[in-house]
């Protein structure tokens, strides 16, 4: 029964969409080939779906049958978009002509207009332009990985650490990768950086430990910085998106992510903080636990900074971003920069500096994607590094963020 909506949906958008393919040409081959297929991959769908076993998680079948609904609900919905608009006109025409005949000389016999092919034309057109977008990113997207680099100012900053360079990674999401090369190429991208201190900000697998048994040896060429590399959890590393036999075998699991962050070589924060020292001044590197509006609450910021006074200048390392707008922005104990990732960008957006920025997620975090700068504080928003539930990106490109801080009053 729960499958009857959705395929009625779909079915429906298959209704419109066919009739531009029946519009734009007569050739039945044509015509019979193009429902083949879309009633193939639904079909697909429909059988990964309902025999998605809630023990495994996301599989490599899984984010296939995702691509392939993308790849054709979303054209669809455009086409749909445009035909829908004409029948409304069509409708309006058979009723102005209906009307007007039948008061003069009642002579019409056909009423609706027929489908306009030049309308078809446009409307799979456009459809082309989402559809070649979802096609790049699926094979190209997902692993067009940027640096993107910021540098901020703070007038507390204590003298030594004027110039220190933080390379932050978040989201890495091991059971969706596919392709050792280009994760290879993302860690070499990393070391060429040559920061002070990695931070990693949480989701290091979609839900299973053992995501990680063949990245380990590539994610340990990670270099260790002079002031080392830290790490915190995400929402994905508490295991609670898949059904387990029994709360051990969860807590087996639980453990065995946390030991992964030895095993590269991070230090994990797990509502705790550290001081990193350089030439007798120093600054705090506080990690919680995942802490969502709408997510798990497992981080503590009291807890976490017990070691820290006020005074102390600190960086704080919280995987949803919501963290920061509902409890770290206006925290007495000035938390000067949050580091966060969790929302992808939506993996799906537009970003053209200057120009426009949009995500469907903004309708979800009031903060995304980048850097934010609220009351003196600062949060950045990671990207991430990898993909989870639709194998790709568009628009929004996987992220390995470099920041500096500076000594000094923010330029005007």
């Amino acid at each position: 029964m729960r499958w009857l909506i959705p395929i009625f949906i779909y079915l429906l958008l298959e209704f419109y969409a066919y009739q531009a393919i029946k519009t734009l040409t007569r050739n039945q081959i044509v015509q019979i080939g193009y429902l083949v297929l879309s009633l193939a991959i639904l079909g697909y769908a429909i059988y990964v779906f309902a025999n998605y076993d809630r023990s495994v998680g996301p599989t490599k079948y899984s984010l296939r049958a995702s691509a392939m609904l993308l790849l054709t609900i979303v054209p669809k919905l455009i086409i749909v978009l445009f035909m829908f608009g004409e029948d409304i006109i069509r409708v309006c025409v058979a009723g102005y002509t209906y009307l007007t005949n039948t008061f003069f000389d009642g002579t019409a016999t056909e009423y609706l207009p027929d489908r306009r092919k030049f309308i078809s034309k446009i409307a799979i057109g456009i459809a082309a332009i989402p559809f070649a977008g979802l096609l790049h990113g699926i094979f190209r997207g997902k692993y067009n990985f940027k640096v993107i680099s910021h540098v901020l100012h703070f007038e507390d900053l204590p003298d030594a650490f004027d110039g220190f360079r933080i390379t932050q990674i978040s989201d890495i999401h091991s059971g969706s990768f596919d392709d050792v090369e280009k994760i290879e190429y993302a860690v070499d991208l990393i070391n060429e950086q040559d920061a002070d201190m990695l931070l990693f900000t949480g989701d290091i697998v979609n839900t299973m430990a053992k995501e990680m048994d063949d990245w380990i040896t590539t994610f340990k060429r990670i270099k260790t910085p002079t002031y080392g590399k830290y790490s915190v959890l995400g929402n994905h590393d508490y295991g609670e998106y898949v059904t387990w036999d029994s709360e051990e075998e969860k807590e087996a699991n639980f453990q065995a992510i946390k030991d992964i962050h030895n095993k590269i070589d991070f230090n994990l924060l797990l509502n705790d903080s550290t001081f990193v020292e350089k030439e007798g001044e120093r600054i705090a590197v506080i990690g919680v636990e995942n802490w969502g509006h709408n997510f798990k609450k497992a981080g503590d910021l009291t807890k976490a900074s017990q070691k820290v006074s006020k005074e102390d200048f600190k960086i704080l390392l919280s995987h949803d971003p919501s963290h920061w707008e509902y409890e770290v922005k206006k925290h007495d104990d000035h938390f000067h920069l949050t580091l966060s990732g969790h929302t992808h960008g939506f993996q799906f957006g537009i970003e053209i500096p200057g120009f426009v920025r949009w995500s469907p997620v903004q309708y979800v975090y009031k903060q995304w994607a980048g850097m934010y700068d609220e009351m003196g504080r600062y949060l950045n928003v990671n990207r991430g590094l990898g993909f989870h539930a639709f194998p790709g990106r568009v628009g929004i490109w996987p992220e390995i963020t470099v920041i500096e801080l500076r000594k000094g009053s923010k330029p005007s």
